[in-house]
This record gives structure tokens, C-alpha cells and sequence, in this order.
């Protein structure tokens, strides 16, 4: 049996940590959380998780600064994230290929986007790592 998917959820609302980390955890997830960017930044460098979900408008260290400096350090230049921002507020294309932004939801959003998305985007990530595996296997 392999272990839960690690996921950190950053945001410096209460009420999104709480929410998304329980629901999170209920569906078989390991959750660890930060309500900063640079809290975030120091817990994802110290044990990379499988996945990020980060707010945009954060204090100390936006979710775009966040993602940026993940994709800068190898310890988790490959590690994916789904930001989540308040409404009408857009990513640039330059933004999302600078980092690895994989989804942005916009707030506000269900419990259930998340994990559809969550589910999505792991699914494809261990297919894109299994396929990596085997071809340096070949």
C-alpha cells in the first residue's frame, strides 16, 4: 500500500485552511499547512510535497513570488501547484510558464473543484513519473 499524497495548502485565511485541510484529509490526503508565502516556501523546501495549493494574494510572499521561487530551487522545481485567486483576477501566460501553475480556480470555489482538480492533476503527474521510470528503465 502506498502513502497518502502529500499536499501543503497555503492561504492566510483561517477559514480556507481549515476547510480545505479537512476535506483534503477526508479524502485520503496528507495535509500540511502554511498561511504565508514564506512559511510555505521554508515547509516545501524541508519535504517537498506531491502537490501545492496556494492562494494568490497572500502577505510576506504572494502565490506568483511563491511559485516563482519553487520552480527556482531543485528541491521542488517539479512539484505542481493550483492557485487559487479572488475573482476576475488573471495570470498572465508568461506567469503560468514561468512556474508550475497548473490550475487556477478562482474564488470563490467548492470543496469539490478542489479535489476533482487535486485527484486530476496527481493522476497525471504519477503517469507523467511512471512513463519517466520506465523509458530510463528501456
Amino acid at each position: 500500500m502506498s502513502s497518502p499524497a502529500a499536499i501543503l495548502v497555503v492561504d492566510d485565511e483561517g477559514f480556507i485552511l481549515t476547510m480545505l485541510s479537512m476535506r483534503l484529509r477526508d479524502h485520503g490526503y496528507s495535509v500540511t499547512i502554511a498561511r504565508n508565502g514564506k512559511e510555505a516556501l521554508q515547509t516545501a523546501c524541508e519535504n517537498p510535497p506531491d502537490l501545492i495549493i496556494t492562494d494568490y494574494q497572500m502577505p510576506i510572499l504572494n502565490g506568483v513570488d511563491f511559485a516563482h521561487t519553487l520552480r527556482a530551487d531543485s528541491r521542488t522545481e517539479n512539484v505542481p501547484v493550483i492557485m487559487l485567486t479572488a475573482r476576475g483576477h488573471k495570470l498572465s501566460v508568461a506567469e503560468l510558464k514561468s512556474t508550475n501553475i497548473r490550475h487556477v480556480l478562482p474564488k470563490p470555489f467548492s470543496a469539490r473543484e478542489v479535489l476533482a482538480l487535486t485527484d486530476e492533476l496527481l493522476m497525471h503527474e504519477r503517469a507523467i513519473a511512471a512513463s519517466v521510470s520506465k523509458d530510463k528503465a528501456a
